[in-house]
């Protein structure tokens, strides 16, 4: 058996996922807040000038889109993003690499900087047996949107994926990302994969051995 630990955005999926979710259940069902995305530009221009990071961003934008949307809506509009999601959102070559590491029994994770919103029921569907994603807050029946735990970005993957190290002491890890950003966890693995990569991310993945790989 052997850890296969997969990002999420842009390495099974083609693109971002927080932005179309967030968008997609105002368009739907909250049409009348869209305006209120206005607010977040002041913490774009904070994220830009480097004083806010990108988990102060993400929970910024979460919380106003959806702060203050009731469970029961977002469960219900959860199940119809990753419907669609995986029907025309995914690469086929990552859920065939998905399917061949189940085959081999390998233990999936899915480690992702998106959030719990989302992120652990599609590892369910898509059969990974461990999930870790960034955490949002909720007030009982209502999202907050703050975050409870640090953004599962860059060093704080890296240290998720030691953390799996000191879980599964002695197991082979094999993981795969798609930016830059994934390189400092990939490096900790005994076969780090670099799928659709810049070419700026590529060229840090060759002088750090790194396997670079196009899914399709």
């Amino acid at each position: 058996m052997r850890l296969a630990v997969f990002d999420l955005d842009g390495t099974i999926t083609r693109r971002d996922t927080l932005a179309p979710y967030a968008l997609g259940f105002l368009l739907r069902r909250r049409l009348w807040r869209l305006p209120a995305l206005v607010f977040v530009a002041p913490v774009v221009i904070g994220y830009a000038l480097g004083l806010i990071d990108r988990g102060g961003l993400k929970s910024a934008f979460i919380r106003a889109a959806l702060g203050g949307c009731r469970r029961e809506a977002l469960e219900c509009w959860t199940g119809r993003f990753i419907d669609h999601l995986t029907a025309n959102g995914v690469f086929p070559q990552a859920i065939e690499t998905i399917r061949e590491h189940a085959r081999a029994r390998d233990h999936l994770v899915l480690l992702s900087a998106s959030t719990d919103l989302y992120v652990p029921m599609i590892g369910h569907r898509l059969g990974f047996q461990e999930v870790i994603c960034t955490g949002v807050r909720w007030a009982g029946e209502r999202l907050v949107g703050t975050l409870t735990t640090p953004n599962r970005r860059g060093e704080e993957k890296a240290r998720c994926v030691a953390q799996l190290r000191a879980r599964y002491p002695g197991i082979e890890m094999v993981a795969y990302g798609n930016a830059a950003s994934d390189l400092e966890h990939l490096k900790l693995v005994e076969r780090g994969i670099l799928v659709n990569g810049s070419a700026r991310a590529r060229s840090q993945a060759a002088r750090a051995g790194i396997t670079c790989t196009e899914w399709r």
